[in-house]
């Protein structure tokens, strides 16, 4: 169901990447999720470059990106399940003080000197519980407020606002870390986290979106396990978005690497080329929303997934800065298009009720990014960065190619 349909001005409203702007609260909800991914933003660059500084160790830096993921993995399901059960934006109103508290924790343990490293995983750990909960319901709410005949705009809208985000935090992080050290930055992180709670709670006074199940969690989860027995075009996605995820995603498990040992630039420097990866995103995503309801996003989908593979591969070529940026904002681009085409294909292909579900199922799917993260990570040890990026994105590629010439039905999916 549609949300609040107050307007902005005609000449922005009637332009296609603006289109569910002209709802009030995807605007609030859009500042929202700027001010929570500025957070995220400042956690991906302090996590790799603490424990690579810590430890020296590629394996330990996608351990902790592990740690990070692994929650989506075993909360998928239930974070679906609830997303169906609870009134959203109050679930990701506590979702976010949820971060606030684990920030400031973390700053907590940073500040008092010579962190152990088991203390900084577990904390990152469960900041990802915190993050598998926010992103099903943060996605599903996006889709109550602009109703499905924006979904595609608004997903990539949000999205950007994910990016954008991302790009000021990584640049923010990157600076504190250098002048007053990763402690005092995770207060940082805190206040954006404070910052987004406090804009969901204006959204609470005007937004109409579709009321929750009234069945019970455990419920719930019984249709859960119905719902994906049955849905087998469901399983393909989440399949595609398994394979992507663990072949495609985990490359910035590697970004601390490049920035110390490939390209010497220090936490600043990859403070920047956090910065720059989030900036293709967000290109991307941009011309994604530009297409609004584009009608043949299955192809699309397996166009841009065979590009973002043959990007990583061009990581192997040069070790030149200004190739290394052009490549890093390109293969973003993909990434951040594929996703959201993921994303948009699930919600599309399932009953309003399990939308929420949809989303634990992507989720779940990202999840297994564990596995991709310690085996990227194992890959750099042994034969270099850019040598495990080159055979990623090989695999990428190919399987991608592979499922296009394979399924036809997913191909043609609207």
């Amino acid at each position: 169901m549609a949300g609040n349909g107050d307007l902005i001005p005609r000449s922005v409203s009637s332009r296609a990447w603006a289109s569910s702007l002209r709802f009030r609260d995807f605007r609030l909800f859009w500042a929202s999720t700027l001010f929570y991914s500025m957070g995220t933003g400042m956690e991906s660059v302090a996590v790799g470059w603490l424990v690579f500084d810590i430890t020296g160790s590629a394996f330990m830096v996608g351990v902790a990106a592990a740690a990070r993921m692994a929650p989506f993995f075993f909360l998928g399901i239930l974070s679906g399940a609830m997303a169906d059960w609870l009134e959203r934006r109050l679930f990701l109103l506590f979702s976010a003080l949820g971060g606030v508290a684990i920030a400031a924790v973390m700053a907590t343990v940073l500040l008092a000197g010579d962190p152990r490293i088991w203390a900084v995983i577990v904390l990152v750990a469960a900041g990802g519980c915190v993050f598998a909960f926010t992103l099903t319901t943060r996605n599903a709410y996006t889709y109550d407020i602009v109703g499905p005949e924006h979904a595609l705009n608004g997903l990539s809208l949000n999205q950007m606002a994910m990016q954008a985000g991302g790009v000021a935090g990584a640049i923010i992080s990157g600076a504190l870390i250098e002048l007053v050290g990763p402690g005092w930055q995770y207060l940082g992180v805190g206040v954006s986290y404070l910052g987004s709670a406090s804009v969901l709670l204006v959204i609470g006074r005007s937004t109409r979106t579709t009321q929750p199940q009234k069945e019970s969690v455990l419920h719930n989860l019984a249709g859960y396990v119905r719902f994906l027995r049955e849905n087998r075009l469901v399983l393909v996605l989440m399949c595609l978005t398994s394979i992507t995820e663990i072949f495609g995603f985990t490359h910035m498990t590697l970004l601390p690497v490049f920035a110390k040992e490939v390209l010497h630039v220090g936490p600043a420097g990859l403070g920047y080329l956090t910065a720059v990866r989030q900036g293709g995103g967000l290109l991307g995503l941009a011309l994604l929303a530009n297409l609004r309801d584009y009608r043949r996003k299955g192809l699309l989908m397996f166009i841009i997934a065979t590009a973002f593979g043959l990007g990583l591969m061009g990581f192997s070529l040069s070790s030149a800065l200004v190739y290394f940026i052009i490549v890093l904002a390109a293969v973003n681009a993909c990434a951040m298009s594929v996703d959201t085409l993921y994303k948009t294909l699930l919600q599309a292909n399932v009953p309003d009720e399990q939308r929420g579900r949809a989303m634990g199922s992507w989720v779940l799917s990202i999840g297994v990014a564990p596995v991709g993260h310690l085996g990227v990570g194992g890959l750099a040890t042994a034969i270099g960065a850019q040598g495990a990026l080159l055979v990623n994105g090989a695999v990428l590629a190919g399987v991608s190619i592979a499922a296009a010439i394979a399924l036809p039905k997913i191909r043609r999916l609207e």
